[in-house]
């Protein structure tokens, strides 16, 4: 689910010249450790599905060595990647397809941290019009990683998925706020365009930028796309149930939910509609764990399934009463995307963010209102249920956001930022492979920054 689309061969041409991207993939080759991926590494496969395919004269894909700098990936290596880590989204985190994708992603790293790649990367800086774009937040926080590049020539773009650690420091650890301050700092040093998935989080990340005392640089608000694999049918449940879709931690404000049923298991007994939690275990949860462990009134009326395939989980969704997304803060919100996408109704937290994917149609819901939550369910739940009627027939009239509206909006950044950098003859020539440092035998198993 929520997977980079495969189309066909597209040059992106600048005005009569011919921009050469260069898509840092460092994140798509960690996410292999972890099975199941997180918003920002399929957002980051659609761009390198979209740049893969563009002829080779056209985008260079890069990761981080593991002491730092970037050097360029065969593109070969990349496509076998993407496909190893679509299979274990799309069937799940299997033990045997999870081992390929890291022994992949391994060998990648392993060959960039004996040398390899770095003068791909060179020649992909001599190239006319190079842009670097950074679409994940790794390395966002490590400027004198991405300055090279840029003194080189290039041009810098960075996606900016949300500011969530900076305006809600509560929910984040205090290492990521003082990391996502950093990555502002890059931005406002840096960047010579930005990428924004919602005029939301634009307008969170302007008054951040002004701190630094930087001009805003071009920007594009470019909503993510989606693509829903075609759910398998379920049979039909024995009693209505709901989703909630997202990582299980304080911010998506999952303790509401609980406390719903807990209230639920006492007033309906078994007659209490089913609630299905998809996503992983967070951090800083323990009040959330202590109901899903230790409450035996949560017992048989909420289901905690973890990270599935997508395939499992557009069924699940597919067959739900609602999704239900009480969420205190959101840049953007794929969970309500796909929902609607199916024609699944959505119960949400009233959030700009929100209210830009959604349109006119979710039941959108103060997220600390428990009152509200528990009647909107409870109406839902009903087979004849009015209000879940009157947003399927408010559904007819939004049309989920696509992959190519998206990239159409970016390449008009990028031919408004290189319109601006000077042609590859005048540039100052500041990039030159540089001997590698000694490295331990254990630095190729490091995680890039």
């Amino acid at each position: 689910m929520r997977q980079g689309q495969k189309n066909g061969p597209a040059r992106l041409r600048m005005g009569t010249q011919t921009v050469h991207v260069i898509l840092d993939i460092s994140r798509l080759l960690l996410c292999a450790r972890r099975g199941s991926p997180s918003g920002i590494d399929r957002v980051e496969m659609a761009y390198a599905r979209r740049w893969l395919a563009q002829p080779a004269s056209l985008s260079t894909f890069v990761a981080q060595i593991p002491w730092g700098r970037f050097a360029a990936l065969p593109r070969a290596r990349v496509e076998e990647l993407l496909d190893s880590l679509e299979t274990m989204w799309r069937d799940g985190p299997a033990p045997a397809l999870r081992r390929r994708a890291q022994g992949i992603a391994l060998a990648a790293l392993g060959g960039l941290a004996l040398g390899g790649g770095r003068t791909a990367l060179g020649r992909a800086l001599d190239a006319p019009r190079p842009v670097f774009l950074l679409v994940s937040h790794c390395a966002l926080d490590r400027a004198r990683r991405i300055a090279p590049l840029r003194r080189a020539g290039a041009a810098f773009v960075p996606f900016v998925h949300d500011l969530i650690p900076l305006t809600h420091p509560e929910y984040a650890r205090p290492p990521q706020v003082r990391r996502h301050a950093r990555r502002v700092a890059t931005i406002a040093a840096l960047a010579d365009g930005v990428i924004a998935n919602s005029a939301a989080t634009l307008d969170t990340l302007l008054p951040h930028l002004a701190r630094h005392g930087a001009a805003v640089p071009p920007v594009a608000v470019a909503p993510l796309g989606i693509e829903m694999p075609r759910p398998v049918p379920l049979a039909p449940p024995a009693e209505p149930y709901f989703v909630c879709l997202g990582t299980i931690e304080p911010r998506k404000n999952h303790l509401l939910l609980l406390h719903i049923w807990r209230d639920f298991a006492e007033r309906l007994g078994q007659a209490a509609p089913r609630l299905v939690l998809l996503g992983r275990r967070g951090w800083e949860n323990e009040n959330i764990l202590d109901l899903l462990d230790r409450c035996p009134a949560l017992r048989g009326l909420v289901r905690e399934a973890g990270t599935p395939g997508d395939r499992e989980v557009a069924a699940l969704l597919a067959g739900a009463r609602a999704l239900l997304f009480p969420s205190f803060a959101e840049g953007y919100g794929l969970p309500l995307a796909e929902a609607l996408a199916l024609g699944v109704p959505a119960i949400c937290s009233d959030l700009p963010a929100l209210r830009e994917v959604g349109g006119t149609v979710p039941d959108f819901l103060d997220p600390l209102d428990g009152a509200a939550w528990r009647r909107a369910i409870l109406d839902y739940a009903a087979p004849a249920s009015p209000a879940r009627a009157a947003q399927l027939a408010r559904m007819a009239g939004w049309q989920p956001p696509g992959w190519e509206a998206h990239f159409a909006r970016v390449e008009a950044l990028l031919e408004q930022v290189v319109a601006g950098t000077a042609p590859a003859a005048s540039r100052p020539r500041a990039w030159q492979p540089r001997p590698l440092p000694e490295q331990p035998a254990e630095a190729l198993g490091t995680t890039p920054a």
